[in-house]
């Protein structure tokens, strides 16, 4: 997934860096970039592009909800048959070819049974990385948004004062907390991408023009409350509390039922 990414960013950073018009030809700039171009200016109000970046964000986000929410059930699924996974790791433990074929061939039937997509917490990413450079290129190709203006900033330069910036970490902060919060074990892995993804987005959006921060401010405040609304984690984990609690009352009933048994037997 990575990989392809990657790819897909230096394919669309070889496009044309002139100006994007009505009458500009080619798939990518006619249709994709033109349309964004023509969407922003829709949605601003009284001219301002930076409400149209706003309103553009909102509606991309509202629209890309469904696989959101399919990634955050995948997601669950996953937290779910965790220990399934660590006991098959554990039974396969050895390197050779064989043994890892064989877990490969286990893992795949375990995320068939639960009804899991293993890549589906990438789909989001890979969707969103061309509409993140669509929005780059309308901004940057558009005489008429790059210099547009919002608050203390112009959209097609970085922001001064870091403030955007600083804030799209902290809502990339908070997301990512929030999703970890739930995970009924956590890794190094994940600590460092919760700690990780903020500084890269901060970089980026220190770097990039304002008009991409403010995209990224308005995304990941939508992804907190997103988050909160479909993943919470103190629901998430005050569930996981009471099913605790109900197994190791189930046990102790199991149990006293045993030891009621065997007084019987003994008498």
């Amino acid at each position: 997934m990575i990989l392809s990414t990657l790819s897909l960013i230096i394919v669309l950073s070889g496009c044309s860096n002139s100006a994007v018009t009505q009458n500009s030809t080619g798939f990518w700039d006619h249709y994709i970039v033109w349309s964004f171009i023509r969407a922003i200016q829709f949605l601003s109000i009284h001219g301002n592009y930076g409400w149209g970046i706003i309103f553009f964000t909102i509606a991309v986000r509202a629209i890309l909800l469904p696989l959101f929410f399919y990634q955050t059930k995948s997601m669950r699924k996953t937290m779910d048959i965790q220990p399934q996974l660590k006991a098959l790791q554990q039974k396969y433990s050895a390197k050779d070819l064989e043994t890892q074929n064989k877990l490969r061939e286990e893992q795949q039937k375990l995320y068939a049974e639960a009804g899991v997509n293993p890549v589906a917490g990438c789909l989001p990413l890979i969707v969103q990385m061309p509409i993140l450079y669509a929005l780059y290129q309308a901004i940057f190709r558009s005489p008429v948004l790059k210099t547009g203006s919002f608050l203390w900033m112009q959209l097609g330069d970085k922001d001064p004062y870091f403030i955007l910036p600083i804030i799209a970490a902290i809502f990339t902060y908070a997301t990512s907390k929030l999703s970890m919060m739930s995970q009924p074990e956590q890794n190094g892995m994940s600590t460092a991408m919760t700690l990780g993804m903020p500084v890269m987005i901060l970089i980026m959006a220190i770097n990039f023009p304002a008009a991409l921060s403010l995209y990224w401010v308005i995304t990941n405040a939508f992804s907190v409350l997103q988050t909160l609304m479909f993943n919470n984690p103190f629901k998430i984990n005050r569930e996981r509390q009471e099913k605790q609690q109900l197994a190791k009352k189930k046990q102790r009933t199991l149990a006293k039922a045993k030891r009621r048994a065997l007084k019987s037997k003994k008498k």
